[in-house]
């Protein structure tokens, strides 16, 4: 088991980014982020865009690694910019595509599958900044589809691998070194 830190939780009931990226960039409400955090067993995030839509259960919660950010293209990076919802400081998510992680900020274990990359799209040039999409490639994140119910909060959290045995929660990558 790692211990990381939840930056920021992102719950948003509404679907900001559509049309063209080069309309212009919506209203991105702060209220959107959140201190804590519901999960539901398959159905994703309550109050976000995504709980409970039959096309995005396996991709109802999505998670980013603080340390892909790009802040070369802006230091005011968070999450109501890139739509993620939970923002890790301390794993590289995006190297656990195919397993089924935890992440523990106090209140019991959320356990998620980590399905596909969640990958960047052409409003990052609008809403980071020029060079985002490119700069997030292979680093945007991951999609997951929640197996547990729980609560995320922001701060510190443990994170780890589940055995596919359902035995107890061992890790299976152990130190990652950010990108420079």
């Amino acid at each position: 088991m790692e211990q990381v830190e939840i930056v920021q939780l992102l719950v948003s009931p509404v679907h900001r980014f559509e049309g063209r990226a080069r309309d212009g960039v919506p209203e991105l409400p702060r209220e959107e982020l959140v201190a804590m955090a519901q999960v539901r067993k398959g159905l994703g995030i309550v109050g976000d865009r995504y709980f409970n839509r039959p096309a995005h259960r396996n991709a109802s919660v999505t998670l980013m690694a603080a340390e892909r950010m790009p802040r070369a293209v802006s230091e005011d990076m968070d999450l109501r910019l890139t739509r993620r919802n939970v923002l890790l400081r301390g794993v590289d998510i995006d190297a656990y595509i195919g397993e089924t992680v935890f992440l523990d900020s106090g209140s019991g274990p959320v356990v998620l599958v980590v399905h596909s990359a969640a990958r960047p799209c052409a409003w990052m040039d609008s809403t980071i900044g020029p060079g985002a999409q490119r700069a997030l490639r292979g680093g945007g994140g991951v999609r997951c589809r929640p197996v547990s119910d729980g609560i995320l909060t922001v701060g510190p959290a443990t994170f780890g691998v589940c055995r596919d045995s359902g035995e107890d929660r061992l890790p299976v990558r152990q130190s990652w070194t950010p990108p420079s």
